[in-house]
């Protein structure tokens, strides 16, 4: 997986960097092929916004965005939406009742 941190206008420390690699590492728990993780952190007019971008293998990627007045805040809520729509994504993937319109056959009528 490759994963890149991208800032413009903040100082990135080193709790807050570690931070954000262990939510990335947590995202492997959903058995999701993610190949590329971008997260871009930069400062707005009020407060800072967060950016998940992920891309997974045979999949549309999943785009987060987050804002807030506190930089911690933003990133939590930023990685709790990104977490629930791996976790909904997986379940679509894993979920055998429920079959994709690409997966279905067609009868043929005679």
């Amino acid at each position: 997986m490759n994963v890149q941190i991208r800032t413009k206008d903040i100082t990135l420390n080193d709790h807050t960097k570690s931070h954000i690699e262990g939510a990335i590492e947590q995202f492997r728990k959903f058995g999701l092929e993610i190949t590329t993780v971008n997260v871009n952190l930069s400062k707005e007019k009020q407060g800072v916004s967060v950016e998940f971008d992920m891309h997974i293998a045979h999949n549309s990627p999943v785009v987060i965005n987050q804002s807030d007045d506190d930089l911690d805040a933003a990133i939590d809520l930023a990685i709790d939406r990104a977490s629930k729509a791996l976790r909904r994504m997986h379940g679509r993937a894993t979920d055998h009742d429920n079959a994709s319109i690409k997966d279905m056959e067609v009868a043929e009528a005679e």
